[in-house]
């Protein structure tokens, strides 16, 4: 396929897609302030009712409306902040919204901060779901079928080509070399890349475990690596 990346097309469709994604937020945004005003309103009828000759609510009901709609601004809130992480992901990488959507949402699903899952798609796979290297791993975080089967009992490669699959075990398998390490994030991820024989080796031997890999996933990365 001819690589249309700095071409005339390629900046239209970016314009375009940025557009879309501009669109999308203005159009959550509204939704949040809509609502908010909306239970606002629904907190000032309930508040002027014994004026107008209603049953004045009791101090219990009342607590339970501001309750209700404290929550839903609150979850309007969650939502309008996740989709404005997940489009800074997308247009930071230059992958679809569903697909950094997916990346994102499943990071936090199994305990991994959504700024190093996206690193280490990148680095694995460059965002293809249908990558698969010269040894055999597969899929956007590069699984090896023969480790991905000790978090899915019988799964097959064919199986691991499947986004969320292949996310949903790449990132538990990174969360669970983490917590084997001790939170070293730079020794898991070089475990995650070498294997966890050649890493012992090279330590065992007093060596740098290191090959390059954990400097290029972390270039400039401050964060912890998971979310307790």
């Amino acid at each position: 396929m001819q690589d249309l990346r700095g071409t005339y097309v390629h900046r239209g469709d970016l314009k375009r897609r940025r557009g879309q994604m501009r669109r999308a937020i203005l159009g959550i945004a509204c939704c949040s302030a809509a609502l908010v005003v909306y239970e606002n309103q629904k907190v000032g009828d309930a508040a002027a009712a014994p004026f107008a000759g209603a049953p004045a609510a009791t101090a219990g009901e009342a607590s339970q409306r501001l309750t209700a709609t404290g929550g839903g601004v609150t979850i309007a809130n969650e939502q309008l902040e996740r989709w404005n992480r997940i489009f800074a992901f997308s247009n930071r990488y230059n992958i679809g919204a569903q697909l950094a959507g997916a990346i994102h949402d499943i990071a936090i699903d199994e305990g991994i901060e959504p700024e190093l899952a996206f690193r280490l798609v990148k680095t694995e796979s460059e965002f293809h779901e249908r990558a698969t290297s010269h040894v055999g791993a597969v899929g956007l975080t590069q699984l090896m079928p023969a480790t991905a089967r000790y978090f899915a009992k019988g799964i097959t490669r064919e199986e691991l080509y499947n986004r969320d699959t292949n996310l949903r075990i790449g990132f538990r398998y990174l969360r669970g070399l983490i917590r084997e390490n001790d939170g070293n994030v730079r020794l898991a991820l070089l475990t995650y890349n070498r294997g966890p024989v050649a890493v012992a080796r090279a330590r065992k031997a007093g060596r740098d475990p290191s090959n390059g890999y954990d400097r290029l996933v972390l270039a400039g990365y401050r964060g912890d690596g998971v979310i307790e």
